[in-house]
């Protein structure tokens, strides 16, 4: 059974905004660590920019992904091999 594309982005999401909260917590840890001071509104806004990346990435690569397996379990019904 394959993934919808919405089901994709929901999942996509999800994962992410629970990477964004623990993000945010890793770097006002990590960048002060490493010299860099921060406000939280300079937190916010780096994760946000890597946050929206990662959704963009997660999304196309589960869709590359699902689309790959439905051709290779289509090949294999069909009984040809790829």
């Amino acid at each position: 059974m394959t993934q919808t594309r919405l089901s994709s982005l929901v999942e996509a999401v999800f994962n992410v905004a629970v990477g964004f909260v623990v993000s945010v917590l890793i770097t006002s840890v990590v960048l002060p660590a490493y010299g860099h001071a921060v406000t939280w509104g300079d937190n916010l806004q780096i994760t946000a920019i890597f946050t929206a990346s990662s959704i963009v990435r997660s999304y196309v690569l589960r869709r590359w992904f699902n689309s790959r397996i439905h051709s290779a379990a289509q090949s294999i019904s069909q009984g040809q091999t790829s």
